[in-house]
């Protein structure tokens, strides 16, 4: 299931706790961007720059992938290189 950052809350503040119980909870550990549909780390310097309504979080790699998400060349580049080897499936 891929949750929208947007829809984590109507005010930064709530976004933000909503986001870190997610986290803390097991249930979000990558990001997206949902325009280029892109994948990577909850860390990834990429991710922490793109827009806030392109944003969204995954629980696990399969269900990024699954939605039809590749990995990021930033955080993830091995993943990223079979992925672009294979022809986008890793």
């Amino acid at each position: 299931m891929q949750i929208n950052h947007i829809d984590l809350g109507n005010r930064p503040f709530i976004r933000s706790h909503n986001l870190y119980r997610l986290i803390a909870a097991g249930k979000i550990k990558l990001g997206g961007n949902k325009k280029l549909k892109i994948y990577g780390t909850l860390k990834c310097g990429s991710g922490r720059r793109m827009k806030l309504e392109n944003r969204v979080f995954f629980k696990n790699e399969e269900e990024a992938l699954a939605n039809g998400y590749r990995p990021c060349g930033n955080c993830m580049p091995a993943d990223y290189k079979l992925c672009k080897k294979n022809n986008g499936t890793i």
